[in-house]
């Protein structure tokens, strides 16, 4: 259907209309009225502040300090647009020192609701309706502070309150807010109240790791969590970070400020889980936040009317402070953590026979497929080929690796049932389908006369390989200690460590990877490639942050996205670069839950994971748990 054209002429909207549309900007929920309240009660020098909230923010919204105040002549200028105490001139806008500096959030709080403040012996009226009145009261709170309200929000304003949500989905982004600003300044105490009921009570404090478990309540012990301090050139800051036991599967639990306000800052956010690599668990995040203070000549806040951005000046000597910073962190607490394993296996494993296990002798792990199987015993044939050690599949012809290897050239055993190849030191692919699984398994666990063993009898090292469970663990023996052993972990922990080692077989690739970095990066992965070169991975720059990579170790079963993410996840430094690409690599290679290894492969893998110097895998989840046979007589309350 079209529209008639017709001629609009250009006019200038009336003050209420473009008071309203400027208010939009700056309050657009409850909470953001929270926070621009917060923020002047906090600027006032204010060591209590009360937040007490009714209706979702929607009915009142009513914040009291015990800060400097305001007189007679501030209450009747401080609700006009661009209002303000904080700058007086445009160069001020680069040295901020407080959290509110535009004095448009008292107009933007009146031109959407009632809005009173209170202060010494004087209180204001403004909205849309009304400006500035100004009455004698008697003196509020022994003449200390201000107390600010706001209320009706939204009423003069119909289309935009029915955007708003339930009152208790308001209330909780109210909370947000309030635990947002009191997380920066436990030298203040804050009360939050909500419909009449105190919800969160955070006296003053002056352990920051105190307020900070308690503004988020967490469930985890404060003395899990440590201080870093760091400091450059003009900036420093102290962060608040959980051990690896603390984690969160989203990024939630990560705060960034800058002099005193949270932004929405990735590169600081990047910087934190950078250091944190290696030691949490894959695809997990850390709990933290850091704070930090910088000359506010380098920062820029005036970019976001909400003010939750920032542009640096440049930002990336503090990146690299904090990533290093987490980093030896997490590395100092490793040393210590394998030091206390260390004693712990002395005393319950006699250590001295674990570390007399000649792993230079043992055994090629060798894997094989087992056909699947319905639910009442029968086999199923499987047309595709099965894909063993380095293929990252577990069959099919569609495996990644088609890309690397050609396989109607791939040499084929002749005796499938029976084939038995190198996984752990063998830069091959690996094809295995077993004629007959269930033969193969009666001799692997009958002894000669046909009666059962006791699995294994135990070796000259006191190792005895029970067998898998689940089709992902591995279970072993060491005197009175059983090892539950994760197969997949192990083999990538394995891989990676030889693939550190480098120099590694390499194949080129028929067609070459091409991977795009934005303009800041490509210097950093240019710098990044002769290293990369050393451990297989060779490309070049073709410019405008267009790289190509035509050569790939052996082992690699990895697609073009999956490299080019592994190499952007971490653009630090060219080792933080090498590792993340190594760990990919490995991580693909590595066996995965569901293969079936043969017996001498498993107990081959199970003994050179309890040989590993760090029983982890390159993405910080463990290799083996352990069961002591006091533990299990404790399960079963039996003494002995």
């Amino acid at each position: 259907m079209s529209q008639a054209k017709t001629h609009r002429p250009v006019k200038t909207l009336s003050p209420e209309v473009a008071r309203k549309i400027a208010a939009g900007e700056v309050i657009d929920r409850p909470n953001a009225i929270v926070r621009e309240l917060l923020d002047n009660a906090v600027d006032s020098g204010a060591d209590s502040i009360n937040v007490e909230i009714s209706g979702g923010g929607i009915n009142q919204i009513r914040i009291s300090d015990n800060g400097w105040g305001m007189t007679k002549e501030d209450l009747q200028n401080c609700a006009h647009p661009h209002a303000t105490s904080k700058i007086e001139q445009a160069s001020d806008l680069m040295n901020l020192s407080t959290l509110g500096f535009r004095g448009e959030a008292l107009a933007s709080i009146a031109a959407v609701s009632r809005l009173t403040i209170a202060s010494g012996t004087w209180k204001m009226s403004a909205s849309i309706t009304q400006d500035h009145l100004l009455e004698q009261i008697a003196p509020v709170q022994n003449g200390k502070g201000t107390i600010v309200t706001s209320e009706g929000l939204f009423e003069n304003f119909p289309a935009r309150r029915v955007f708003l949500k339930r009152p208790a989905s308001e209330n909780l982004m109210c909370r947000e807010t309030f635990v947002e600003k009191a997380l920066a300044r436990p030298d203040i105490s804050f009360r939050l109240t909500v419909d009449g009921q105190l919800r969160l009570n955070l006296p003053q404090t002056e352990n920051i790791i105190e307020r900070f478990c308690d503004a988020l309540e967490l469930k985890e012990s404060p003395q899990l969590f440590s201080l870093l301090k760091q400091s450059g050139s003009n900036w420093s800051f102290e962060l608040v970070i959980g051990e690896p036991s603390v984690y969160r599967n989203d990024r939630k639990n990560i705060f960034v400020y800058v002099n005193g306000r949270r932004v929405q800052e990735y590169s600081l956010l990047q910087a934190i889980e950078y250091g944190c690599q290696g030691f949490f668990p894959n695809g997990t995040h850390p709990v933290a936040a850091v704070f930090v203070r910088m000359d506010p000549s380098q920062v820029d806040f005036n970019i976001h009317p909400a003010k939750k951005e920032v542009r640096f000046k440049d930002s990336s000597e503090l990146h690299h402070g904090i990533s290093s910073t987490v980093t030896g962190h997490f590395r100092a607490l490793g040393i210590k953590s394998s030091r206390d394993e260390e004693n712990l296996q002395k005393e319950l494993l006699q250590e001295e026979k674990v570390s007399g296990f000649d792993f230079d002798s043992i055994p090629e792990v060798k894997i094989e497929e087992e056909k699947p199987r319905s639910p009442f015993g029968a086999s199923f044939s499987s047309p595709g080929i099965s894909g063993g050690f380095g293929t990252g599949s577990t069959g099919g012809t569609g495996s990644l690796r088609s890309k690397f290897f050609d396989y109607e050239k791939t040499p084929q055993p002749k005796n499938l049932s029976g084939l038995v190849e190198s996984a752990l030191n063998s830069d091959k692919p690996v094809i295995s389908a077993p004629e007959n699984t269930q033969k193969t398994k009666q001799l692997e666990y009958t002894g000669q006369a046909g009666q059962a063993e006791q699995f294994n009898k135990k070796d000259s090292d006191g190792f005895i390989f029970i067998g898998t469970a689940l089709d992902c663990f591995l279970i072993a023996q060491v005197d009175d200690t059983i090892y539950f052993i994760d197969q997949h972990a192990a083999h990538e922990r394995i891989l990676f460590d030889k693939l550190m080692t480098g120099p590694a077989e390499t194949q080129s690739l028929l067609i070459p990877f091409e991977i795009q970095t934005e303009k800041e990066e490509e210097q950093r992965l240019i710098e990044s490639l002769p290293l990369l070169k050393q451990h297989g991975f060779e490309g070049k720059s073709l410019g405008d942050g267009k790289f190509e990579f035509s050569t790939v170790p052996s082992r690699c079963t990895s697609t073009q996205q999956e490299l080019e993410e592994a190499i952007l996840k971490n653009m630090e430094n060219p080792e933080k670069i090498l590792y993340s690409v190594l760990a990919m690599t490995a991580c693909k290679a590595a066996i995965k839950d569901g293969n079936i290894l043969d017996r001498n492969a498993a107990a081959s893998l199970a003994k050179k994971a309890l040989s590993l110097s760090d029983p982890h895998c390159p993405h910080g989840r463990p290799v083996w748990t352990v069961l002591t046979k006091e533990q299990l007589f404790a399960r079963v309350r039996r003494t002995r």
